[in-house]
């Protein structure tokens, strides 16, 4: 029989403080929704056809838009690109490099979620905590993603900046 053992490291002082409650900010739909028509309008004006979702900061769907004539795809890449974001603080495109075989986390590409291509990028306050993620999908490369992405968030970065 194997032995089990647990360590419960007690502290006098908490973390994080006495509180029963986490308090945390998130995003209104409506401040939701212009990033994500702000992104989608980026992207057609360069002449693509994409797809583009808001999580909320746990990577839960808040806003998806599809242009007309996106592919059927970018449902699925916009949520993945945007809950990875999310999930690691970082833009997905540089989560790309970080990843890439034979470095030391290329195993975080096994992630039934991760997505890691250009696009997706994590939506920060102005005092750098994390209230969302944007992923985008449909324009030729993730670098075009990710533009549309930033422009998404250009577009609110006065609401969000305090």
């Amino acid at each position: 029989m194997k032995k089990i053992l647990a360590f419960i490291l007690l502290s006098s002082a908490p973390l994080y403080g006495d509180d029963t409650y986490v308090d945390f900010r998130a995003l209104k739909p409506s401040i939701n929704l212009t990033m994500a028509q702000a992104a989608l309008e980026r992207c057609r004006a360069a002449g693509y056809q994409i797809g583009v979702m808001v999580t909320d900061r746990f990577g839960i769907p808040q806003v998806f838009l599809r242009d007309q004539y996106a592919g059927i795809h970018v449902f699925e890449t916009t949520q993945r690109k945007a809950w990875t974001a999310v999930t690691f603080r970082t833009a997905t495109g540089e989560l790309s490099e970080l990843t890439a075989a034979g470095t030391e986390l290329a195993g975080l590409r096994n992630l039934s979620k991760a997505m890691m291509v250009g696009g997706g990028l994590p939506v920060l306050d102005g005092e750098g905590s994390l209230v969302a993620g944007i992923g985008v999908s449909g324009a030729p490369g993730g670098d075009e993603d990710e533009n549309c992405a930033a422009a998404g968030i250009a577009a609110i970065e006065d609401d969000i900046a305090f």
